[in-house]
């Protein structure tokens, strides 16, 4: 059953600003929930900033969750604020932008956000997916693995078409408006196999496997150094 997020969010907060009085910078929702296209097997994936964040924060972190319902879907992240701010600057395209705010503001981070970091993103996502593309097709032949890098290559779809229309688009419907014609194929296999809950068919395996290999070698070269 989907979880009501709102009532979640609220006994969430209540419960983490006991925690951490005082201290909490910023903290939002990221994944399916953020962007409205949660089912019942979603996870809630939470973001949280601290002031600073020490092991024993994290630690006390854990055990807040515990003692709340669904703790068995709760991820995401938590930090300190000064390693945010130096983070890995391809990194933070997608975290500000697929963040939904519950608390506080991520906008301290948008003018370190450049386009030669947004053209990172989509160059080292491509080298990921390429790379695990090819290692499954030779090694494992796993289709749930190449179901699982479809959905990561969503992200490198949303990084593109930012660089295309300087617009974010959270939601693949929204998003899929706006593609070229290869990323728009990558989007709507993706979105198949989102609904699908088998895993993908084996005889299926080569045509989609060659379909993501091809498209993140084209994109490798196209977004070249």
């Amino acid at each position: 059953m989907k979880i009501r997020i709102e009532n979640w969010i609220k006994e969430y907060l209540a419960a983490l600003e006991a925690l951490f009085p005082g201290r909490l910078v910023f903290v939002g929702l990221q994944g399916s929930y953020g962007r409205g296209e949660a089912t019942d097997s979603s996870d809630i994936d939470m973001v949280v900033i601290l002031d600073e964040a020490k092991p024993e924060d994290l630690r006390a972190y854990a055990g807040m969750l515990d003692t709340l319902p669904n703790r068995d879907k709760a991820c995401g992240f938590i930090s300190g604020i000064r390693e945010l701010e130096n983070w890995e600057r391809s990194d933070l395209f997608q975290f500000y932008y697929d963040t939904t705010p519950v608390f506080g503001s991520l906008d301290f981070l948008r003018d370190k956000i450049k386009p030669e970091d947004i053209r990172r993103a989509v160059r080292m996502g491509a080298c990921n997916l390429y790379h695990a593309c090819g290692h499954i097709m030779v090694h494992e032949r796993s289709c749930g693995i190449l179901k699982g890098l479809y959905k990561s290559a969503v992200f490198t779809v949303q990084a593109i078409a930012y660089l295309q229309t300087g617009a974010y688009y959270r939601r693949k419907a929204d998003l899929l408006e706006v593609l070229q014609p290869p990323e728009r194929a990558i989007l709507e296999t993706a979105m198949a196999l989102l609904g699908q809950e088998a895993d993908i068919a084996p005889q299926d395996f080569d045509r989609l496997s060659d379909q993501l290999f091809n498209w993140a070698s084209r994109v490798i070269h196209a977004y070249a150094l």
